[in-house]
């Protein structure tokens, strides 16, 4: 089973956020939402060690820090597993 969290955060901090949810490590997919537009979507494999998990999709948050640079805010919608 899965759950959608959304979270709404200014621009310059949306990195950081990807990266903290990565390492939670039961994130199935992450998506950056501008202006009711996906902009970006992240797929994650389930039960991927979190640091693998973000050497890698660097070049993507390399990205995505290039695109956070231009926007004020932006939300986050994180799709997680759940543990039977």
């Amino acid at each position: 089973m899965s759950t959608k969290e959304k979270f709404t955060i200014d621009g310059d901090k949306v990195v950081e956020k990807v990266k903290q949810l990565i390492h939670e490590g039961n994130i199935r997919t992450v998506r950056v939402i501008h202006d009711g537009r996906t902009v970006l979507e992240i797929p994650l494999s389930v039960g991927a060690p979190a640091a693998a998990a973000t050497i890698m999709i660097a070049p993507v948050l390399a990205a995505l820090g290039a695109f956070a640079a231009l926007v004020t805010e932006c939300t986050i919608e994180v799709e997680k597993t759940e543990e039977p």
